[in-house]
């Protein structure tokens, strides 16, 4: 802080107050030396004493001496201004008063000027000094009064101003270099500090107005006040903080683009290697950090078509309908094709006025897009994609945005390309699967439908079309009849059948080969000749109705043999790639083999069927042949193996092992083939070598069943009929679970039916006591779990 005294400069004091004093001071002194006594002027020079130290503050040794009335000696008079220097004026002289003390006055007189002169050129030299050093100092110095007007201004400040000392001092500060946006504002401030309402402000930063435009200064303040303390002016020291503010900017910005980067990759590498997630992160950090308007990024199709894979806003309408390729065509000649062929980044600084972009301008300009950059998509010196940004500011792609844009695609575009890779790869996955699918569906069924519905799901699914149908090939009729379709929003006439060479199906079955439309509802009849008025209208009122702008017919075809046709439709204006038009017709291929083999499985497990009914057949003929040879057990066989069928389902036995189990129990007396009649039909009981013989045959069974593979499985019962709970069966001796549950059921159903049976050698025994016979024998002849089923069962039936 600077204290400035308002009493003025020495030099001022002297001027203007003490030499005027002094003269008329001096006036009254001649007057009292030649009018009064002696004693009067030394009276008259103690006043003058007092009210110069009182006026003045003069301090320092005041009188030595008053002698009588008529000697004065001034021993020394001290004057000093405060922070500026000392002066010591006079010496011991002695006057008298008669004829001297008007020497005496003129002696001061000419001594105090001498001095004052004296000051005046050390104070001019300290302030050339200081000036000098004033204009060294490499900042910007400033002296305000009160009303803000310039006082002082350094050399440096004017260099900055660009304006010259004489034209800046006295000029309003505030009017003449503060922005108008700022100058009420900092005004309002230095009126309150001024007035004393407002603490100083020791640092401020402000723009100022110079001849080149505006800079930014950093501003240290500092008061001069007067002797009551009051701020009389302020000077200011200033810095030019504009370049330091610009590189502070640019390193914000550019530790802020690393943060965008470093947070972009971080949740990308994060997110599941999905392109269509990935691709949204992508264009929602454009939108919601770069400060665009609007982003979308899109792939670089073969035959030069781009396809949109996400957008940002993804509500936002501009990409409806929207059609931009990459090729040179008028399509390929905006930004967005430009930047794909060139990989380089294409700008459009005014979307109003290139020529390029005319195909997209009403539509930017109905959205308020004014300027747009497309950035290419790159991995391993291949673009593959490109990232479109859209602003309604103009200028918005300055250098450094455009080149920061372009390193963030860089950036990000591996992180794309690695999960579009890894989606090709699990979508060759699934394409493999699919057709693995179908080969399982061809496999596991003869149902022609069954297996067409699997391949024409798999179609639409894998790549995303809205309608697939087949129509099969009838050789005798040649016509291509309705098989089945998906897809479709109206009825399709399942009845209907179509020549070869009608409409598109008709030309794709006699040309045989495909046949692909982009533009179907335009383009349809140029590839179609001899259709009727009727048919063609039909066709078109189908086409208006599903709303298709896409098609794409392949022919079926196996062995050199057409079976078919399968078409697949589009509603959306899109276009299949060289791989999902290889994978479609590898497809329609696979259909055409499920087709073919289909109709063989059909073929062969007709000739099955009838081959296992012959075999069936053969077998109850077997039966039969038993029931006839041996006549006491006329139908024998039929009644056991229905009973036994019965009671093992009750079981939980499975119809596959059914089908051998009835099989067995039809052929269980077949080893009676190789007993001897004599034996077989005699009427009275056997002897024990006899019985010994009978006891054989189920071993003749086993050698008999053995050899035929197909009648294998069924040996259980044949050869186990006879072996018992307990142990006292035969042949073998079996005991308990030892003996198959197949021969277990079938032992209690002979048993009971044998015994309700008239034989030559006793009569059949009644219902009732045949029933308590087994239940009696349960634990010993029989197995418990069976007799209760059984008995469960012939009570169910009455």
């Amino acid at each position: 802080m600077i204290i400035k005294f308002t009493r003025g400069y020495i030099k001022d004091f002297f001027r203007k107050n003490l030499i005027l004093l002094l003269v008329i001071y001096f006036s009254i002194l001649v007057l009292v030396v030649r009018y009064f006594p002696p004693g009067t002027l030394g009276i008259l020079m103690v006043p003058f004493i007092i009210i110069c130290a009182i006026r003045w503050r003069l301090k320092g040794g005041l009188i030595s001496a008053i002698i009588a009335s008529s000697l004065v000696t001034i021993s020394y008079f001290f004057i000093r201004r405060e922070g500026d220097f000392h002066a010591l004026i006079g010496g011991p002289s002695v006057y008298f008063l008669t004829g001297s003390i008007l020497g005496l006055a003129f002696e001061y007189i000419w001594r105090t000027i001498t001095k004052l002169e004296e000051s005046e050129q050390s104070y001019h030299n300290l302030y050339e000094k200081f000036k000098s050093y004033f204009d060294l100092v490499q900042v910007i110095i400033v002296t305000l009064d009160r009303e803000g007007r310039v006082i002082s201004i350094n050399s440096k400040g004017c260099d900055l101003l660009g304006f010259r000392e004489e034209e800046t001092i006295g000029k309003d500060w505030f009017d003449s270099f503060i922005p108008k946006e700022k100058k009420e504002e900092i005004k309002s401030v230095f009126s309150k500090i001024i007035s004393g309402d407002m603490r100083l402000v020791e640092y401020y930063e402000n723009p100022v107005i110079t001849k080149d435009g505006r800079r930014l200064i950093a501003w240290h303040n500092s008061a001069i006040l007067d002797d009551t303390g009051s701020i009389i002016e302020v000077i200011s020291a200033g810095e030019d903080i504009t370049e330091l503010k610009r590189l502070e900017a640019e390193n914000e910005e550019k530790l802020r683009n690393l943060n965008i980067l470093y947070n972009s990759l971080k949740e990308l590498v994060t997110e599941e290697m999905n392109v269509y997630k990935r691709a949204h992160i992508i264009a929602r950090i454009c939108v919601e950090t770069l400060g665009v308007d609007f982003a979308w990024v899109g792939y670089a199709e073969p035959y030069g078509r781009v396809r949109i894979i996400s957008k940002y806003p993804p509500e936002h309408p501009y990409t409806e309908d929207f059609i931009v390729r990459w090729d040179e065509t008028p399509l390929g000649q905006g930004p967005t094709g430009r930047a794909i062929r060139t990989g380089t980044p294409q700008i459009i600084e005014d979307t109003t006025k290139d020529k390029s972009f005319i195909p997209w301008r009403d539509r930017a300009l109905r959205y308020g897009f004014y300027t747009v950059g497309a950035f290419p998509l790159i991995s391993h010196r291949r673009t593959f994609g490109v990232l479109n940004l859209y602003s309604g500011k103009p200028g918005f792609f300055t250098p450094e945005r455009k080149d920061f844009i372009q390193t963030f695609a860089y950036s990000v575009c591996s992180t794309l390309e690695n999960a579009r890779l890894f989606e090709d790869l699990q979508k060759r996955l699934r394409r493999i699967q699919s057709l693995r699918k179908i080969d399982v569906a061809i496999a596991g069924s003869t149902d022609m439908k069954l297996v067409l519905n699997i391949a024409l799901n798999e179609v639409i699914h894998q790549l995303n079309i809205d309608a697939v149908d087949v129509f099969l090939y009838n050789p005798y009729t040649q016509m291509l009849e309705y098989t089945i379709s998906l897809g479709f929003r109206s009825n399709i006439d399942k009845k209907a059948k179509i020549k070869l060479g009608e409409i598109l199906i008709g030309r794709v079955a006699l040309a045989r080969h495909s046949i692909e439309i982009s533009d179907l509802k335009n383009t349809w009849r140029g590839y179609v000749v001899d259709i009727s008025d009727r048919d063609a209208e039909n066709f078109e009122r189908f086409i208006i109705n599903e709303d298709f702008n896409y098609y794409y017919g392949i022919p079926l075809i196996s062995k050199g043999k057409l079976l078919g046709v399968l078409e697949v439709f589009c509603r959306s204006s899109i276009e299949f790639n060289g791989e999902e038009k290889d994978f479609l017709e590898v497809l329609a291929g696979q259909i055409a083999i499920a087709i073919d083999n289909v109709r063989l499985l059909q073929s062969l497990e007709e000739a099955n069927l009838e081959l296992t009914r012959a075999y069936e057949e053969t077998i109850e003929g077997w039966a039969y042949v038993l029931d006839l040879r041996d006549r006491e057990t006329e139908g024998h066989s039929q009644r056991v193996a229905d009973l036994t069928i019965k009671i093992a389902e009750r079981m939980g036995i499975g119809s596959k092992e059914l089908v051998h189990i009835r099989r067995g129990a039809l052929l269980h007396d077949i080893g009676k083939m190789a007993i001897p009649d004599s034996i077989l039909l005699k009427p009275d009981k056997l002897t024990e070598e006899e019985w010994n013989i009978m006891k054989k045959h189920p071993i003749y069974a086993y050698q008999i069943l053995s050899r035929i593979e197909y009648l294998s499985p069924a040996l259980d019962i044949p050869y186990c009929h006879h072996e018992r709970w307990d142990g006292s069966g035969y042949p073998r001796g079996l005991k308990g679970e030892e003996i198959p549950l197949s021969a277990r059921i079938f032992a209690v159903v002979d048993v009971f039916d044998a015994l309700t049976s008239n034989r030559p050698y006793r009569k059949a025994w009644t219902r009732d006591s045949a029933i308590e016979y087994i239940r009696n024998e349960s634990g010993r002849l029989f197995d418990p779990d069976v007799v209760k089923i059984f008995l469960e069962i012939i009570e169910e039936e009455g």
